[in-house]
C-alpha cells in the first residue's frame, strides 16, 4: 500500500536541504517530497518577480512531474503561505496544511523593516557569516540578486497581500496554524487571528521556539506534523 505525499516548503532565502534533518523522522509514515522555490537555492530565477502565485506554479509543476496528484503540506515560513495559497486556489490539489513561522500581517512600514535587513552590504557586515551562508545557498541566483528579488516582493506584499483575510475564510480544509513562542518575526496575535478566520483550523504554539528553521526541535516538530497528518 502506498503512503500518502507530504510536500515540505521552505521559506524565503530557504531552501529545500533544511529539511534534511526533519525527513528521516516522517519517512517512515509518508512519501516525502521537496522543492527549491525559483531563484532558490539550485533552482534558476526566472525572468519575473517573486510572487505567490509563481511560486505556487512551481508546486504544482513539481507535483505533475512526480505524479503526485494531491498532498498534505508542510510549510515553513513563506512555505506556509505558499501551502495556503494553494489550498486557497488549488484546493483539488491540497488535502491539508500545517504552517510554522509564517507571516500573515504586511504593510508598507513592516516591508521597510525587513528590507533593511537585506541590504547586501549591511548584512555582510552585521551577519558576516549568514551572509557566508546565503552565497553558498543560493549560487543560481547569486546573493545579491535574491536579496533584490525578495525586497522587491516584500515591498509589493506591504502593498498588498496576495492572500487576504477573505482568502483566508475561504479555505475549506483542515489548517493547522504553528508559530513559536520566540519568533521575532511573527507574532502570535497574527497567528491567533488567521487561526480564527480559517473554517478548519488549529493553532499550535512552540515554546522556547525562535523563527528559523535551524532554531526549531525537529524531533518536536516531526511529532507535531504526525500527529496533525494522522
Amino acid at each position: 500500500m502506498s503512503r500518502p505525499d507530504l510536500l515540505l516548503l521552505h521559506g524565503v532565502l530557504g531552501t529545500s536541504t533544511q529539511f534534511k534533518q526533519l525527513i528521516p523522522l516522517l519517512r517512515d509514515k509518508y512519501d516525502v517530497h521537496t522543492l527549491d522555490f525559483e531563484g532558490h537555492g539550485g533552482s534558476p530565477p526566472k525572468n519575473r518577480p517573486f510572487r505567490s502565485k509563481h511560486f505556487a506554479e512551481n508546486v504544482l509543476e513539481y507535483m505533475k512531474m512526480n505524479a503526485v496528484k494531491a498532498a498534505d503540506i508542510f510549510g515553513h515560513s513563506m512555505g506556509g503561505h505558499i501551502g495556503l495559497y494553494l489550498a486557497r486556489f488549488y484546493p483539488k490539489r491540497i488535502k491539508r496544511v500545517f504552517t510554522l513561522g509564517t507571516k500573515f500581517v504586511w504593510t508598507p512600514e513592516i516591508a521597510d523593516k525587513e528590507n533593511a535587513f537585506l541590504d547586501p552590504k549591511k548584512l555582510t557586515e552585521k551577519v558576516p557569516k549568514y551572509a557566508i551562508e546565503l552565497r553558498g545557498r543560493h549560487a543560481a541566483c547569486g546573493f545579491e540578486k535574491i536579496l533584490e528579488k525578495v525586497r522587491e516582493m516584500n515591498v509589493s506584499i506591504g502593498k498588498k497581500n496576495e492572500l487576504n483575510d477573505e482568502d483566508i475564510q475561504k479555505i475549506n480544509k483542515k489548517v493547522r496554524i504553528g508559530v513559536g513562542d520566540r519568533d521575532y518575526m511573527v507574532s502570535i496575535e497574527e497567528s491567533v487571528n488567521v487561526y480564527r478566520l480559517l473554517q478548519h483550523g488549529e493553532l499550535q504554539i512552540f515554546p522556547d521556539t525562535q523563527h528559523p528553521l535551524e532554531r526549531v526541535s525537529f524531533p518536536n516538530l516531526a511529532y507535531s506534523i504526525l500527529n496533525f497528518f494522522k
